[in-house]
C-alpha cells in the first residue's frame, strides 16, 4: 500500500501519564496586583479587625482579648457622628448628581470640538491638593465675603437658617458649608462616569425620538436616561463611598455640632492613649455599613447596569 505525498505525518500519541503543561504567564502578570491587594488591603483590614477586639493602652501595649464590648462603645456614644456622616454623604451624592448630570450632558452632546477642553476644566482643579481646595472654601464662604452678602441680600440665609442648613447669618461653620465643600471636591467623580456613559449614546436615537413627536423631556426620560444609567450608578458610587468617610470638610468648614465619624476616629487614634480598640471598631463598623449599603444599592439597581 503506497502513501500519498500529501499525507501529513501524525504526531506520536502522548503518554498516558504525561500531564498537560500549565501556562503560568497569566498568574505571573497578576502577581504584582495580588501582592498589592494583600499588603495594602487585606493586611490593613485584618489589622483593624484584630485591633477592634483588643485591650490595653499605648504605653503598656495592646493584647488580643476578644473584647467585643469595644463595638458597643463604638456605637452608642457616637450615634450623632454616624447620622451626620450618612446625611452629609447622601446630600452630597444627590447634589453632585443634580449638578453633574446637566454638565456631563452639555459636554457630551453640545461640546463639539470643545469637549476635551471642557473635560479638562472639570479635571484640572483635582490636580490641586484636596486640603488646599477645602481651605479655599473658608475664604469663599467667609462672613464678610461676596457669597454671604449676596445670599443675605436675597434673604436666602433666613430661610436656610430656619431649615438648619446655615447658622444665623453665617454660611461658614455650618452644615451647609460642609456639604458645599464636599460637593465641590467630589463633583468630578460624578461628572466623569456620566460623561463617559452619555458620550456613548448614538445621537440617531435622539433624532428618532424627535421624529416620533417626543418632546425634549420625553426623549430624555425614555431614551437618554435609561441609556445613561450605568454612568448614574457608577457616579453615585464613586461619590458616596469617599464622601461617607470624609472628615476634612467637616473639620475645616463645620463646627463641633457637625462632627462626623472620621473626626471621632482621628481623635481616638491620635489623642487618646487607649482609644485604638474603639477607633478600630468604629472603622470596622463604617466599612461593614458602607459595604452593606453599596451591595444593597447595586442589587436594587441591577449589577448589569455597571457593565
Amino acid at each position: 500500500m503506497t502513501t500519498s505525498l500529501l499525507d501529513k505525518p501524525t504526531a506520536p500519541p502522548a503518554p498516558a501519564d504525561r500531564k498537560p503543561r500549565r501556562n503560568l504567564t497569566p498568574w505571573m502578570l497578576l502577581l504584582p496586583g495580588l501582592l498589592w491587594l494583600v499588603l495594602f488591603f487585606l493586611v490593613p483590614i485584618f489589622s483593624s479587625v484584630s485591633a477592634s477586639v483588643q485591650q490595653g493602652n499605648f504605653d503598656d501595649g495592646f493584647k488580643l482579648t476578644w473584647h467585643w464590648a469595644n463595638y458597643k462603645a463604638a456605637l452608642h456614644p457616637f450615634w450623632h457622628q454616624y447620622l451626620h456622616s450618612g446625611i452629609y454623604s447622601v446630600a452630597t451624592t444627590v447634589l453632585c448628581l443634580a449638578l453633574g448630570y446637566p454638565v456631563a450632558y452639555f459636554i457630551a452632546f453640545k461640546g463639539g470640538k470643545w469637549k476635551s477642553l471642557l473635560m479638562a476644566l472639570v479635571i484640572v482643579p483635582s490636580f490641586t491638593s484636596f486640603l488646599i481646595r477645602t481651605i479655599a472654601w473658608k475664604t469663599v464662604l467667609a462672613d464678610h465675603g461676596i457669597v454671604v452678602r449676596v445670599l443675605d441680600h436675597l434673604h436666602i440665609l433666613s430661610v436656610t437658617s430656619s431649615l438648619g442648613i446655615t447658622v444665623e447669618h453665617r454660611v461658614l461653620a455650618s452644615p451647609g458649608a460642609v456639604v458645599f465643600g464636599m460637593v465641590y471636591n467630589f463633583l468630578p467623580f460624578m461628572i466623569l462616569p456620566l460623561y463617559t456613559s452619555l458620550e456613548k449614546i448614538d445621537a440617531r436615537l435622539l433624532e428618532a425620538g424627535n421624529d416620533l413627536y417626543c418632546s425634549t423631556f420625553q426623549t430624555w426620560r425614555r431614551i437618554t436616561l435609561p441609556l445613561s444609567m450605568p454612568g448614574v450608578i457608577g457616579g453615585t458610587l464613586l461619590t458616596f463611598i469617599p464622601a461617607i468617610g470624609d472628615y476634612i470638610n467637616a473639620q475645616l468648614l463645620g463646627n463641633p455640632n457637625t462632627s462626623v465619624v472620621g473626626q471621632s476616629i482621628e481623635n481616638l487614634f491620635l489623642r487618646q492613649t487607649d482609644g485604638y480598640p474603639v477607633g478600630s471598631a468604629m472603622s470596622v463598623l463604617m466599612m461593614v455599613g458602607t459595604l452593606v449599603l453599596v451591595m444593597s444599592y447595586i442589587r436594587k439597581a441591577g449589577t448589569e447596569d455597571l457593565i
